[in-house]
C-alpha cells in the first residue's frame, strides 16, 4: 500500500468552510453519544426500568455503530461520501428527536439502534471528504480539528441536555437536539458542492488500478496492525476517562471532587494537544518516531502515578502532560494510516480502523472494573502504562510491514 499523498488536491471551496460543515456533523455525532446519560434518572422514572436496562441503550448504540461502520466505509467508497453523510445525519437526528415522542422503553431501544446506524457514517464519510477537499499540506490540521470537534460534542452534551430539560422537559430537549442534525444536513445539501468525495476526487493513480482492495485490503497485515494500534490507544484513553477518578481516590485518597478536577484537566489538555498535533503533522512525514516518543512518556507517567507519593497539584500537572501528549498523537496517527492507504479505499480503511476505537472503548472499562474488584487499584495505572507501550510495539510493526500492495489476481 504505497503512500499516495500529493502536494495538493483541487479545492472548490474554502478549507475553513469545509471543516465547519464536516466538524458540525462530527460534533453532533459525539454529542448524541452522551445525550441520554444525563437523562437516565428521568428515563428510569418515565419507563420504570433499571439502570442496567438504560446502560443497555448505550451498548446498543455503540455496538450498532461499530457493526455498521465498515459497511458505511464500503458505501462511501462506492457511491461517494456526501449522500452517505446526508443519510447518516438524517437517521441520527430523526431517531434522537423521536425518542422524545415515544412511550415505551423498547421503542427507545429501537430508535437508539437507528441512531447508531446513522452514527456509523461519520468517520468514513468525514475522512474521505477531508482527504479530497483539503489541501494535503493542511490535512494534519484538518484531521486535528475534526477530532477536536468531536471532543467539543462530548463536552457540551451533558450541560446542554440538563439545561434544556430544566427549561422545558426531557422530551423537548431530545427533539431540539435531534433537529440540530437536520439543520446541519440542510447546510450539507445546500453547500455540498464545496465538499469533494470519492466520486469527484482526483483520478486513481495507475499503480492503484490492480492493487489489493475491498476486504482483502482490510485483512492485509499493515491495516490489521493499524486496527490494533487504534484499539490499544482506545484502551488507554477509555481507561483514563472511565476509571481515573475512582483509581486516584482509592490509591491517593484525594476525594472524588479533586479526582474529577484531575480528569477535567486531562480532558482539557487533551483538546489542546489535538490542535497542536495537527500543526505538527503538517510539518513532517516522520510520524512514527513522534508518536512513539509521546506514548513512551504517557506510559511512564501513567504507571508512575500509581506509585509515587504525589500531591493533588502534582497529579493535575502529571495528567495535564499525559492528556496533552495523548492528544498530540491523534493527527499523526491518522496521517500514518493515510500514508499506507490507497486513495480509493480511504473510506473503508478509516471505517475499519476506527472501529478499533469502539472495541477498545467497550473493553477498557471491563478490564479496569475487574482490577478494582479483584486486584490492587494501583494495577490500573500499570495497565494504562502497558497499553501505551503496546501501542508503540504495534505502531513499529505496522510501519515495518507497510509496503506496496501486491497486484490482485484476475
Amino acid at each position: 500500500m504505497a503512500a499516495d499523498i500529493p502536494a495538493d488536491v483541487p479545492v472548490r471551496g474554502s478549507t475553513a468552510f469545509v471543516q465547519t460543515l464536516i466538524g458540525s456533523g462530527h460534533g453532533l455525532s459525539h454529542f448524541y453519544q452522551l445525550a441520554l446519560p444525563p437523562l437516565f434518572p428521568l428515563l428510569q422514572q418515565e419507563f420504570g426500568v433499571s439502570y442496567t436496562a438504560l446502560g443497555l441503550l448505550l451498548t446498543l448504540f455503540n455496538a450498532t455503530t461499530g457493526g455498521f461502520q465498515v459497511v458505511a466505509g464500503f458505501l462511501v467508497d462506492r457511491v461517494g461520501a456526501r449522500p452517505v453523510l446526508i443519510t447518516g445525519l438524517a437517521l441520527s437526528g430523526l431517531a434522537m428527536g423521536a425518542i422524545g415522542l415515544v412511550d415505551t422503553y423498547w421503542a427507545v431501544a429501537a430508535l437508539v439502534v437507528i441512531a447508531g446506524i446513522g452514527n456509523a457514517v461519520f468517520h468514513p464519510a468525514d475522512y474521505v471528504i477531508l482527504n479530497a477537499s483539503v489541501p494535503h499540506s493542511r490535512l494534519g490540521q484538518a484531521f486535528s480539528i475534526h477530532t477536536f470537534t468531536g471532543n467539543i460534542g462530548f463536552v457540551l452534551a451533558p450541560w446542554t441536555m440538563i439545561t434544556l430539560t430544566e427549561l422545558f422537559n426531557w422530551r423537548v430537549a431530545l427533539m431540539t437536539v435531534g433537529a440540530l442534525a437536520l439543520v446541519v444536513m440542510a447546510f450539507v445539501m445546500l453547500f455540498g458542492h464545496v465538499l469533494q468525495d470519492r466520486s469527484t476526487a482526483r483520478e486513481h493513480k495507475p499503480e492503484e488500478t490492480h492493487a489489493v482492495t475491498g476486504w482483502r485490503l482490510l485483512l492485509t497485515l499493515p491495516i490489521l496492525l493499524m486496527f490494533a494500534f487504534y484499539l490499544i490507544l482506545a484502551l488507554a484513553s477509555s481507561g483514563l476517562q472511565s476509571f481515573l477518578v475512582v483509581a486516584l481516590d482509592k490509591v491517593h485518597g484525594v476525594g472524588l471532587d479533586r479526582a474529577n478536577d484531575v480528569l477535567t484537566a486531562l480532558l482539557f489538555a487533551g483538546a489542546v494537544g489535538i490542535l497542536c498535533g495537527g500543526y505538527i503533522a503538517d510539518r513532517t512525514t516522520r510520524y512514527a518516531p513522534i508518536v512513539a516518543a509521546m506514548l513512551i512518556a504517557c506510559g511512564g507517567l501513567s504507571a508512575a502515578a500509581g506509585y509515587l507519593p504525589v500531591t493533588t497539584v502534582a497529579l493535575i500537572a502529571l495528567f495535564v502532560v499525559v492528556g496533552f501528549l495523548q492528544g498530540v498523537t491523534r493527527s499523526p496517527r491518522d496521517m500514518m494510516l493515510r500514508q499506507i492507504t490507497p486513495g480509493r479505499d480511504v473510506g473503508k480503511v478509516f471505517a475499519f480502523c476506527t472501529t478499533g476505537i469502539n472495541l477498545g472503548t467497550a473493553i477498557a472499562p471491563l478490564i479496569c472494573g475487574l482490577i478494582l474488584d479483584y486486584g490492587d487499584p494501583r494495577w490500573i495505572f500499570l495497565a494504562l502504562g502497558l497499553f501505551f507501550v503496546m501501542g508503540i510495539a504495534t505502531l513499529g510493526t505496522a510501519r515495518m510491514y507497510a509496503k506496496p500492495a501486491p497486484a490482485a489476481a484476475n
